[in-house]
């Protein structure tokens, strides 16, 4: 069990990227929230263009008069990709320096370990990128009492999608390789059901491979994995242990045969040829690999993505989107609410994403609107992120690769429909 109470200054001070306050004339009645991103840790990769991207969401609001009349403030958290530094994170956040909304973390471990003390403290917290299945089942429990949402689609929907994409590619066999944490064990127990669904074989399915988060080393894994020989590989993992595990299995020859790799949102990174590194003939080792990730295509994303190359002259990561939304809901739904507190955020939160209300993508109209008096439907970056009862939004997902080039490209997007209603107000008591 992770320890949830408040540590003393001198343990958490390494944990924090730094208190960002986006204003320092704000009021005790401005709205203060937290983001609790890897800066640090396998999922390094995402946590900085993350943690860019609600920088640049709150300075967008506060540049149109904030909220609730007074600018926002942001004070950053470094999970650093490990449960028990979140919850020690989670818990200066939100007892030290009292935020009432949570953006983060990156990792569903790191989210699990953080939330029960966002619920106990009656502060919203919304992940751009927790995908386990594990959310939804908790959620269901009312484990959360309505303070947890996230804008990317639970693995349930993934694992579907990465069982059309074998299919489609005529994969009968499928080998299990994953990290053993909550993100990769829910992805798992989601991803056997649908492929057998469909008519595959999971040959390792009595004792699918899962490895440590720690581990540096995994020829012995790899030999395992591989042996069989199954039409594919899915690879459930992260940029930093993904890349060693690619190159140990190139190094011992897995990849020249008849295997395919299928990887999943977790390792998907531009940077990810690269990481991985050539062969000896130059070739990079990723070439060809298949994978799934959340699409980012909701309508106001090529808005995002414009303002995002303009702020800081790169293309916006892959849960870059899912994080400009999360920060928007907690802005919005403070200002619907005309009150900077968890509950009052919490209350009003499905009203503002999900239909009915006007429907807008930029976050200063829609905040003119709700000044105004107006009900909105805010349509996002990452999607229209209509939450259901447990706070999951619906499955898109892209169907990416890498070239020969080492750049990673998407090639076509599978739809995955999911439970969408609305969560009412009875629902989140």
């Amino acid at each position: 069990m992770v320890h949830q109470s408040l540590f003393l200054w001198g343990i958490i001070s390494g944990l924090l990227v730094g208190c960002q306050v986006t204003s320092p004339s704000a009021s005790g009645n401005n709205l203060k929230i937290g983001t609790l991103f890897p800066i640090t840790g396998d999922l390094s990769q995402y946590g900085t263009p993350m943690q860019d991207t609600a920088d640049l969401l709150v300075k967008t609001v506060n540049a149109c008069d904030g909220v609730v009349g007074e600018p926002v403030t942001l004070v950053s958290a470094d999970s650093q990709t490990d449960p028990a530094q979140a919850a020690q994170a989670m818990t200066k956040l939100v007892e030290a320096d009292q935020v009432v909304g949570v953006v983060g973390a990156a990792s569903s471990a790191s989210s699990s370990a953080a939330v029960p003390i966002a619920v106990r403290n009656q502060v919203v917290q919304i992940s751009p990128a927790s995908t386990s299945p594990v959310f939804t089942e908790r959620a269901e429990k009312d484990e959360f009492k309505g303070f947890w949402a996230r804008t990317a689609p639970p693995d349930t929907f993934q694992s579907q999608a990465l069982a059309q994409l074998a299919q489609q590619k005529g994969f009968k066999s499928v080998a299990i390789f994953a990290i053993n944490n909550d993100y990769g064990n829910g992805l798992v127990q989601a991803f056997v059901p649908a492929f057998k669904a469909v008519g595959g074989t999971v040959v390792n399915e009595a004792s699918p491979t899962f490895y440590d988060p720690n581990t540096s080393t995994f020829d012995s894994e790899v030999n395992q994995v591989f042996k069989t020989e199954p039409d594919a590989v899915l690879l459930v993992t992260y940029p930093e242990t993904g890349s060693l595990i690619l190159k140990s299995a190139q190094e011992l020859g897995f990849l020249s045969g008849k295997t395919q790799i299928m990887a999943t949102d977790g390792i998907k990174d531009a940077n990810l040829a690269e990481l991985v590194g050539k062969d000896a003939q130059g070739k990079f080792i990723a070439t060809g690999m298949l994978g799934t990730a959340p699409s980012a295509g909701g309508p106001a994303l090529e808005a995002f993505q414009k303002k995002y190359q303009d702020a800081f002259n790169r293309e916006p990561s892959v849960f870059d989107p899912n994080t400009w939304d999360a920060v928007a809901l907690l802005v919005l739904a403070a200002e619907a609410a005309q009150e900077t507190t968890g509950p009052a955020i919490q209350d009003q939160l499905s009203e503002i994403a999900n239909a009915p209300g006007e429907e807008v993508t930029d976050v200063c109209e829609a905040l003119s609107l709700l000044r105004a008096g107006k009900s909105i439907n805010y349509q996002g970056a990452s999607g229209t992120v209509d939450l259901n009862q447990q706070g999951d939004v619906i499955g898109s997902y892209d169907i990416w690769t890498i070239d020969d080039q080492g750049k990673l490209q998407v090639n076509d997007t599978i739809e995955i429909a999911g439970d969408t209603e609305p969560a009412t107000a009875e629902s989140q008591e």
